[in-house]
């Protein structure tokens, strides 16, 4: 699908502070220049993540080979060693489980993924070692619970950047049913072994034999996403890098990066060109039936902000929600973006902090899916379907998008059906 999110406001980075005073109180006042920030360095370097318990304040940190617990003044009270550990990417499955013809090597241990899973009182943290397998700490100490390591389904991915992985958790009694986990993930061209979306059960039991496998499969249908071969044949370099997960009401939506296959030649020489998409999938649908993307960005002066670098979603300060003509209690995607479409790793300087309302982020998703309903546009999933497809006429389900049932997730499977 596409319809491009144009943001009801765009604010340049100079004006952070601006927002930061927005959201204070009004008798706050700021630090003297003789006070002092507070800070953390881990001692061998690689931050990848950090959380904050909304009801402790105490904060987690993801690194390279540790994971850390700070107090909420950032002094250390625990941490954690993941790494390194004997291992080579091109083991499969890991040389722990199977025996590897490869030679093994000492190998840092990257946190991909740091989640709190406050509803079993632990942290999720998975790394890019032995195939991007997870640890389940306890928040208290960090005492590692649990390591699932022997099905399929528990190697998330081997790819060691940082930042292209993101996970969503869903709360046992959020939705109803077990647990789950959405997770998001590149997979360097190994579609045989990494679905790059999927929802995972998470049981209260960390060796339960269930742990990490997928909410629904059948022999047809399953609870994941891959991408298929005839697209990497296509387009070798093609991959889908994860920015930023986050659930609002019913849904799980996902700030992605991926080759733009309409701009870049199949030829591997040729010059590539990236397309930020927002996601969204339903969170009570195990067969992935409601998913869809649409591309997102900014546009300043004539100039194009495509790359999605990074994103929050949270509420707006009284004078901000005034300015987008908003209530204090509805959402704002917070999202950085790097100019232009080239340069995934290294992009640009110049950027740009854009500001979308859920709601209207919303609105723009049911107009798509309702105009697709009468027939018009493209699915514009090449990646997925291998080619675009011509949307269907189907004027029952466009009147069943109108009523205000539409925002349930029983809505019938666009791209499938």
């Amino acid at each position: 699908m596409s319809s491009h999110l144009n943001p009801p406001l765009l604010i340049l980075p100079v004006l952070l502070l601006l927002l930061l005073s927005l959201s204070m109180p009004s008798t706050s006042t700021f630090p003297s220049s003789s006070s002092s920030l507070l800070s953390f360095s881990p001692p061998e370097g690689g931050l990848t993540h950090l959380v904050v318990h909304n009801k402790t304040g105490e904060v987690y940190l993801g690194a390279v080979n540790w994971i850390y617990k700070l107090s909420s003044n950032l002094t250390k009270l625990r941490s954690h060693v993941t790494g390194p550990v004997t291992d080579n990417p091109r083991c499969y499955p890991p040389p722990g489980v199977q025996s590897c013809p490869h030679e093994l090597v000492q190998t840092s241990n990257v946190n991909k993924l740091l989640l709190l899973d406050a509803s079993h009182n632990r942290l999720i943290a998975c790394g890019s070692t032995s195939q991007g397998i997870c640890q389940f700490l306890r928040l208290d100490d960090l005492f590692k619970l649990g390591e699932p390591h022997h099905r399929k389904e528990h190697y998330l991915s081997s790819v060691a950047e940082a930042g292209t992985m993101s996970g969503v958790v869903i709360s046992p009694d959020l939705f109803g049913g077990g647990g789950k986990l959405f997770v998001g993930t590149p997979i360097d061209g190994k579609s045989e072994y990494f679905p790059t979306l999927s929802s995972r059960k998470l049981m209260s039991n960390e060796e339960n034999a269930d742990m990490f496998s997928f909410v629904y499969q059948d022999e047809f249908v399953s609870s994941q996403l891959k991408i298929p071969s005839d697209t990497l044949s296509k387009f070798p370099a093609f991959d889908i890098y994860y920015i930023y997960g986050f659930n609002s009401e019913q849904f799980v939506y996902y700030l992605t990066l991926q080759l733009d296959t309409q701009l870049t030649s199949p030829d591997a020489s040729s010059e590539q060109f990236f397309t930020s998409k927002i996601v969204r999938l339903c969170v009570d649908d195990p067969k992935f039936y409601s998913y869809v993307e649409f591309p997102i960005g900014c546009t300043k002066d004539g100039v194009e902000y495509r790359l999605v670098q990074d994103a929050y979603l949270a509420r707006p300060g009284i004078r901000l929600a005034r300015s987008l003509g908003i209530q204090e209690h509805e959402e704002v995607l917070f999202t950085v973006f790097a100019q232009g479409q080239k340069n995934r790793a290294k992009p640009p300087k110049e950027s740009a902090l854009c500001l979308f309302t859920m709601r209207r982020i919303k609105e723009k998703i049911k107009e798509r899916i309702q105009s697709c309903y009468r027939g018009e546009g493209k699915l514009s999933l090449p990646w997925l379907l291998n080619k675009e497809l011509a949307c269907i006429n189907s004027e029952e389900l466009d009147r069943w998008l109108v009523d205000d049932r539409s925002t349930t997730c029983t809505t019938a499977a666009l791209i499938y059906h």
